[in-house]
């Protein structure tokens, strides 16, 4: 085939398979079917999100429409997820940690920053606000995928193998970290000397003495029996998980106003179902592997402290990536 020939053949082709995307998202009656994904079963937070999200859209639309929820990473992984809504290809709608929209927004993950809320009852205000709306409209924009609501909720504290309470038992704490640099400078900041290592090596690592802590969601502490070898959680809350509840860009073009207008609305209740699920989840589950005796929980007296060390790593980082206007906004929400 000729050079000239395959330019013009090219856009020819590619018309006809959206074209047929398009005929694959509704049955021959003309009833739309929306595909979705989640990394994990039925009785996980997320799952559950968006199965509630399916539920409203029905309410709300009204009319006949079909949905298809592939669980247990059948069509893959969370970053797997948002390259298919951003191609409008497989996927479309999908809870997604931020750290994977970051290609297309270098600002995203610093909604996953720690120390980035002062408590739960900011994380909520924050969230029912338009703080982060410049980083929703820069995934918009440039991934083609929507945030219809948020999900999460998990708060996150150390895992130690020793009690620590305030900062004298902090400081030096070799603790694992994950690989993004915002989480080893901010623990750099509070005084612990973190350590990027592989999830599945955080097990062996405590318990042989490489580290002597991690940090995680009750959630993640009880799948893992992290509780064996980190007996001692410091309830530091550095973190409370944000997990956008996303929706392809193209997909969503596709549908009719009346439809788009039910996926809206069931995004945003939907998100806020999840992140009372998860929230509840994380509680209960804390407190039941303390009253089994799996681990003991001690509160970190000095956390006023430790927001004040992470601000500014905290700043630096919104500043490095065009952020700093939202970050002032979060900070700013009383």
């Amino acid at each position: 085939m000729k050079p000239l020939e395959r330019r013009f053949l090219l856009p020819a082709f590619l018309s006809i398979v959206t074209a047929l995307l398009f005929v694959a998202c509704s049955n021959r009656d003309g009833t739309i079917t929306l595909r979705g994904a989640s990394q994990f079963d039925g009785d996980h937070s997320y799952t559950q999100t968006l199965e509630k999200f399916q539920e409203l859209v029905q309410e709300y639309y009204g009319k006949p429409i079909n949905f298809e929820l592939y669980e247990n990473s059948e069509l893959g992984l969370e970053k797997d997820y948002f390259a298919y809504m951003s191609q409008g290809l497989s996927v479309d709608y999908a809870i997604v940690s931020p750290s994977h929209m970051s290609t297309f927004s270098k600002a995203a993950p610093l909604m996953d920053m720690p120390f980035l809320f002062r408590d739960s009852d900011h994380w909520k205000k924050v969230l029912n606000g338009d703080a982060l709306k410049p980083i929703v409209e820069e995934i918009n924009e440039k991934a083609d995928v929507r945030i219809v609501g948020y999900a999460g909720g998990g708060k996150r504290h150390l895992i130690v193998n020793k009690p620590v309470r305030n900062m004298a038992e902090l400081k030096g704490l070799n603790i694992r970290v994950m690989g993004a640099p915002i989480q080893t400078k901010i623990f750099q900041a509070i005084s612990a000397a973190p350590t990027v290592i592989a999830y599945n090596e955080i097990y062996n690592a405590i318990q042989t003495g490489v580290i002597e802590a991690a940090e995680n969601e009750a959630t993640g502490i009880q799948q893992m029996k992290f509780y064996e070898v980190g007996p001692e959680i410091s309830l530091t809350q550095h973190a409370i998980t944000i997990r956008p509840f996303c929706f392809s860009g193209k997909t969503f073009r596709r549908l009719p106003e009346d439809l788009q207008a039910a996926i809206l609305k069931a995004g945003r209740e939907a998100g806020a179902h999840g992140r009372r699920i998860e929230s509840d989840l994380d509680a209960t589950l804390m407190a039941q592997m303390e009253a089994e005796g799996k681990l003991k929980t001690h509160t970190f007296e000095e956390r006023d402290t430790l927001l004040r060390l992470a601000e500014p790593v905290k700043e630096a980082y919104a500043a490095e990536v065009g952020a700093s206007d939202v970050l002032a906004q979060v900070n700013s929400v009383k």
